[in-house]
């Protein structure tokens, strides 16, 4: 796609998270994405599940209130040349490392869409000469279901432009999102619904990976400091306990596999356990389905111990 009794939780060290790389999504209604959050709902997702500390920035906040970031420079019916009157402003505000362009489409079915092209090369043009350093994705434009031809014009027209800039030194990518998303997904044949916007998503997220820095590098938990585990006994008769105990992953970092370890009050042993595979006294590693946490998610596993005495858990440690 891509050229150019409660036991204590012990918590242990998580690393300093990295400066977020400040990405800004700029473009009309498609950027913007309606009360769905659009492409940037996906994107967000996967990049943090990549490990990637990113923010998007823009003077528009949209999206659902659980989206953790819904930050953009999307304006519903704006064309190349709105964009162009005020972009300048916005790089100078809100500085970003990488911008995420996708506008044509209201150009498209305007006065002028042979004009298009040339309109798009000079403001990004304007965009490189502000921000030299900044990385410039710019895509194709998705599908008009009443204009493909000319879509499919106004595409074919702005690959080379963009090409040879990158050519000649400039840090502008393209990006091929035409073929992402098919006209079924596109409910008024313009707009994609949740399914097309995923879709999206996952073109940019790929173009994203294939250039170096762009969304900075992923954060890698330090060893022995990735998660945290809080273990609690729930209930107790005479001969044994159950206990439960929840895994965390406080860090921004996507966590794949994890070993908590506690030990038992002498004469007691591990019966039954779920959630997770036990060895020693006592070891438990993730089962299959829920080694992989997402930052800030959790998971829990059980058992059952057997043995005389009060019930306890020491504190547990998670890696």
């Amino acid at each position: 796609m891509l050229t150019a009794p409660p036991a204590a939780a012990e918590q242990s060290t998580v690393e300093e998270a990295a400066d977020p790389v400040r990405v800004m999504p700029l473009g009309d209604s498609i950027t913007q994405g309606g009360s769905i959050g659009g492409y940037r709902l996906d994107l967000g997702t996967k990049l943090r599940a990549a490990g990637r500390t990113v923010d998007f920035v823009g003077s528009l906040a949209d999206g659902p209130s659980s989206m953790p970031d819904r930050n953009h420079e999307g304006h519903p019916g704006w064309t190349i040349a709105q964009v162009d009157a005020n972009v300048v402003n916005w790089l100078r505000t809100y500085t970003p490392r990488t911008v995420l362009l996708h506008i044509g489409t209201n150009d498209m079915y305007g006065s002028d869409p042979g004009g298009a092209p040339r309109r798009l090369s000079a403001l990004v043009d304007k965009i490189t000469a502000q921000a030299p350093n900044a990385n410039v994705f710019v895509s194709t434009i998705i599908p008009i279901r009443f204009a493909d031809a000319t879509v499919r014009n106004y595409n074919a027209a702005i690959v080379p432009l963009l090409r040879a800039k990158g050519a000649a030194g400039k840090r502008v990518h393209v990006v091929d999102m035409y073929p992402s998303v098919p006209v079924s997904d596109l409910p008024d044949g313009i707009h994609p619904n949740a399914a097309g916007y995923s879709k999206m998503a996952t073109t940019w997220f790929n173009a994203l990976n294939s250039v170096p820095g762009s969304v900075g590098d992923p954060q890698q938990p330090q060893p022995g400091g990735s998660c945290t585990a809080t273990a609690q006994v729930t209930g107790d008769w005479n001969g044994g306990f159950q206990a439960e105990v929840t895994v965390t992953n406080p860090t921004a970092a996507a966590l794949t596999g994890w070993t908590v370890r506690f030990t038992l009050p002498g004469g007691h042993t591990v019966s039954q356990l779920w959630g997770g595979a036990a060895s020693g006294s006592v070891v438990v590693t993730n089962a299959p389905y829920n080694g992989v946490l997402a930052p800030g998610a959790s998971t829990t596993f059980g058992f059952l111990a057997a043995g005389s005495g009060a019930p306890a858990l020491s504190a547990a440690t998670c890696a």
